[in-house]
């Protein structure tokens, strides 16, 4: 043991904690926060702590949604130009130049979409 845990405070992400806040909650309450807890990937305490001091808490579940969008686009992107080698191998067949690339735009907004999405997921709203 070092000297910080002989004096009952233990050194963690650099800081001294020495002090502690005592809440009183229902069984529900605490089960809520242990879960929003473990959706942020924090410790109860740490998640907390970060509420009370107003510091954004971020969820894994958001990082995650992010990664699922982030392959879709991918996907998407695929998806975009196979129909475009496709359509560039079959001229004259199918629809009308006009409606493909109205299509192509279509797929684009698309795109553009679910990166702002993504973006909202990771950084959140400001």
């Amino acid at each position: 043991m070092d000297e910080s845990d002989l004096a009952g405070t233990r050194r963690r992400e650099g800081r001294p904690r020495s002090h502690r806040i005592e809440v009183w909650v229902t069984q529900d309450e605490k089960a809520t926060i242990a879960q929003s807890a473990v959706n942020a990937g924090m410790k109860e305490s740490a998640f907390l702590r970060a509420l009370g001091l107003n510091v954004r808490v971020r969820s894994v579940l958001d990082l995650e949604a992010a990664t699922e969008l982030s392959k879709v686009n991918g996907d998407l992107g695929r998806v975009a130009g196979l129909l475009k080698l496709w359509l560039a191998e079959k001229r004259g067949v199918g629809d009308a130049p006009a409606a493909v690339g109205s299509m192509m735009d279509d797929f684009r907004m698309l795109q553009k979409q679910m990166r702002d999405l993504i973006h909202v997921a990771i950084r959140g709203r400001k």
